[in-house]
């Protein structure tokens, strides 16, 4: 089920004012995994839907009356990354084997969609990003190995990691939303940092793969920095103005989303390390 309110964001100089319960209340989503039940949040950051769901048995996708259509997918497009067991996904008569680590992509117009495990003992559970769309893309599904893996950081700054995009303009193709994942080795913590924002898009930070180790995310306006301790498949809202990295107790995965006026990876606004506050 989704919540019945959006998660509204603050202007920045309120953030200022918040408290711990306050800024979690605010930033954080949790609890995205139940067995046989869709759990989904509905954010005023370019209209993105964030959901999980964990099927032991076959959970279809709902509409809800924020969509404002006939069905959920009418106006919207979705990307869903499994980080569980193996698993199908229905959508308009397609089925997609999904595999751990594997993306699918259903546009704008789909309008059944159900997702499914391989093995209730070993279930799936679909992380998904949803975002208003005004263009059809194929529908399309993605593995680790179809892509270019781009590795970045170094063992000395403890940041050692590699990217891994599955749907951007290089990759599977869709109107607004951009999605992949990230993978740090053993011995790296550190996450997009040196930190960046980008006014153009809003960035959404999933963590798994954290077992018992914990991850403190850092948000805010570069000059007004906040944090959250963040435990595993936990969620970390930035709006556009904020920064967003993190640095856990252990290596760690975390899956990336954005929607916003472009697709372009790169397009960032840098923020030097000394001029962080």
């Amino acid at each position: 089920m989704f919540e019945n309110a959006i998660r509204r964001m603050p202007r920045p100089q309120d953030v200022q004012r918040l408290n711990t319960q306050e800024l979690r209340d605010t930033f954080l989503v949790t609890n995205l995994f139940t067995p046989d039940q869709l759990n989904g949040t509905f954010t005023d950051l370019d209209r993105l839907v964030i959901g999980g769901v964990m099927p032991l048995k076959p959970v279809g996708l709902p509409n809800h009356r924020e969509t404002g259509r006939a069905f959920f997918l009418e106006r919207r497009e979705l990307g869903a990354i499994n980080v569980g067991g193996a698993g199908a996904v229905h959508a308009d008569g397609k089925t997609f084997s999904v595999g751990r680590l594997n993306c699918v992509y259903l546009p704008m117009g789909t309008r059944s969609v159900t997702f499914e495990s391989k093995d209730a003992k070993k279930p799936a559970k679909f992380y998904f990003l949803s975002c208003p769309a005004h263009a059809a893309h194929p529908a399309a599904m993605m593995k680790p190995k179809d892509v270019s893996p781009v590795p970045l950081g170094s063992p000395a700054a403890a940041n050692r990691r590699t990217i891994y995009k599955y749907i951007h303009t290089g990759g599977i193709q869709s109107c607004q939303l951009v999605m992949g994942f990230t993978a740090l080795e053993e011995g790296s913590v550190w996450n997009s940092f040196p930190p960046h924002t980008h006014w153009r898009r809003t960035e959404i930070y999933f963590y798994f793969d954290l077992g018992e180790n914990v991850l403190t995310h850092f948000l805010g306006e570069p000059q007004q920095t906040r944090h959250l301790f963040v435990h595993n498949e936990e969620v970390a809202l930035s709006p556009h103005w904020s920064i967003h990295c993190g640095c856990g107790t252990g290596n760690y995965k975390f899956i990336w989303g954005m929607a916003g006026e472009n697709q372009t990876f790169d397009d960032m606004d840098g923020v030097k390390p000394v001029d962080l506050r």
